[in-house]
Order: C-alpha cells, then sequence, then structure tokens
C-alpha cells in the first residue's frame, strides 16, 4: 500500500501516539476524579442531540465536554483518561482496542450507508473506484477510520490493488481544504464533512452501501467503569442519550434546525445530515457483533492495519443500556 505522512497520522494509535501529555487539549479535559463525567463529543452532535431533547436538564451529576475533530484523537483522549465516553465510529474502536485501548463498547447505532463515501471535485474525469490507480485519495481522519476501511474495500471490489493508489491521511476540516483547493483526486470521508462536499458539487464515486458495517458506538473507559459512582452516572447518561435519540427521530425538522444553529451549518446541509443520520441508540447486539467482526478480521487480514485480531464480543459491555 503506498502511503505519504501526513499531521493527523502522527495521531493515530498505530503511528504509536499514545503519549498524549504533550498534547495542548489533554490539560482542557483533564478534571478531579469523582467530580462527575467528561463526555465526548464530535462536531458536538451529542451535545446538540441531548439538548434538543432536554437531556441535560436536572442531571444529578456534574457533566462537562469535550469536542473533537475525529475518532482518533478521541479515543486517545479516552485511552488516556481525559474523557469518560467516546462516541465514534465502529471501526476507529476496533482499531483502539487492537493497540490496547483499554474500553468498552456500551451502545451502538446504525446508521445511513450513505454517510460515508470517496468523492471527487466536480469535473474530475474520476468515474469509476477503478480510475483512482495511479491517483491520490486522501482519508479522513487517520488509519483505521471507517474512511479508510471504505476506500480499501472499494478499491478490493474493484479489483485495484492498494499499491496502486497514493493513499493519505489528514484530520476532515485539513481535508475539506485541500480538497477544495484540487490539491488531492479524490477524498473518502463521512458524516457533514461529505454532505457539505457535496453541496459544493463533488460527485460521489463510491458510498458504504454494501460495505458496512455503518454502525456509530459509544465507548466508555474500563477506569470509568471500575468507578461504581461513575458506572451508574455513565448507565444514566445512557439512557438520557437514548431519549434523545427518540425525540431526533420523531422531530428531525426541529433537531436540524438546532444542529445549524449550533454548528453554523447550512440550514438544508443540516437537514441531508440529519436524514442520513437515523439516530436511534441501543445496547450491542448479536448482529452487530458479527458485522463489525468481519470488518475486524478484514483490517487484520488481509489488510494488515490492525496488529492483532480482536476479539469483539469481548469488547463490549452488557447491561449499561438497560432495555
Amino acid at each position: 500500500m503506498a502511503v505519504f505522512p501526513s499531521a493527523s497520522d502522527r495521531r493515530s494509535f498505530l503511528g504509536g501516539a499514545l503519549g498524549l501529555a504533550a498534547m495542548p487539549w489533554l490539560g482542557a479535559c483533564r478534571r478531579e476524579e469523582g467530580t462527575g463525567l467528561v463526555l465526548g463529543d464530535q462536531v458536538h452532535l451529542a451535545e446538540t442531540r441531548m439538548k434538543a431533547a432536554g437531556q441535560l436538564e436536572q442531571v444529578p451529576y456534574q457533566i462537562s465536554w469535550a469536542n473533537f475533530a475525529g475518532a482518533a484523537p478521541l479515543l486517545e483522549a479516552l485511552n488516556a483518561g481525559a474523557v469518560d465516553t467516546a462516541p465514534a465510529g465502529d471501526i476507529p474502536v476496533i482499531l483502539a482496542a487492537a493497540a490496547g485501548c483499554r474500553l468498552k463498547i456500551a451502545a451502538v447505532t446504525q446508521g445511513s450507508a450513505r454517510s460515508m463515501a470517496i468523492v471527487v471535485p466536480r469535473g474530475s474525469p474520476i468515474r469509476t473506484v477503478a480510475d483512482l490507480a495511479g491517483k491520490s485519495v486522501i482519508v479522513s481522519s487517520a488509519r483505521g477510520s471507517i474512511s479508510h476501511y471504505l476506500l480499501l474495500e472499494a478499491l478490493a471490489e474493484a479489483h485495484v490493488p492498494t499499491s496502486a493508489v497514493r493513499i493519505g491521511f489528514m484530520l476532515p476540516n485539513e481535508a475539506a481544504s485541500a480538497f477544495a483547493t484540487g490539491q488531492i483526486n479524490a477524498w473518502a470521508t463521512f458524516g457533514t464533512y461529505q454532505a457539505r462536499a457535496e453541496a459544493e458539487g463533488a460527485r460521489i464515486l463510491r458510498d458504504g452501501q454494501g460495505i458496512g458495517p455503518g454502525y456509530s458506538t459509544i465507548a466508555v473507559s474500563e477506569a470509568a467503569l471500575a468507578d461504581p459512582a461513575k458506572r451508574a452516572a455513565i448507565s444514566d447518561y445512557l439512557q438520557r442519550a437514548r431519549k434523545a435519540s427518540r425525540w431526533c427521530r420523531e422531530n428531525p425538522e426541529a433537531y436540524a434546525a438546532l444542529y445549524a444553529r449550533q454548528t453554523g451549518m447550512d440550514p438544508k446541509l443540516a437537514q441531508v445530515v440529519v436524514a442520513r443520520e437515523r439516530p436511534g441508540l441501543v445496547a450491542p447486539s448479536a448482529a452487530f457483533i458479527a458485522a463489525l467482526q468481519r470488518a475486524a478480521d478484514r483490517f487484520y487480514q488481509p489488510y494488515g492495519v490492525l496488529p492483532r485480531r480482536v476479539d469483539v464480543a469481548a469488547l463490549v459491555e452488557p447491561g449499561l443500556l438497560k432495555a
């Protein structure tokens, strides 16, 4: 596989970037033990849901939020004890576990397979995944991301060897700028970044339909679960998060409007993101375990992204999200 380095690759677990004390955001996330929960977030999405549904009212423990640009730095913060929970895609969680992060999967959501895609700029001569041979593709945000898995599986489907493609890794905001200025041929991305690129004329080569697994997870640190008070607080938070997901499904227009205000996103674009999100938090199921195990095994062999095989069932923490 041809890979050229980027800033975000330094942050990936497989790059060995587990010494987090020097990272500037870590100090802002640190807190004294026992004072409540520090909830990790991406693009303020979890906090937005909770506020919209009124689930941050009368919480019997202290909550603070720590927002991150992608799953890799968020899961590193979880490993370092800077956050207690981490909403992240299924594949990044597996990568973190393979690298030694002490985490458990407490809850999952199966989103739309259309919420991740390989895109090319408006007017690009690239028409199919097979046309990526000899081209450069940027992946957001790091080795082992859901976008990375999508790209590798799409290349295999098109019978294009990974050695024929120059693959690089960038955090989403950096990649968005590079993509908009024509510095890269194609971009494997997801969520809000994908929707914005599409709105600006990007064309989809391949989305996640038929590739999957397509779950979002809430990972929790084993250290937090070992504290009975924190464990109880995390369980309560998950019940509230499930109620928030239900509110979002039942009130898509109101949720989209609030999400647009919170993030500064164009309201029409927010409607696209919300429609693809399909929030619905549930406890990890047998179907989830089977789907993610297949993806984890593919990342281990033949792709060689994982340093060891991961037993997905052993990562699941039952009972935190009660029926």
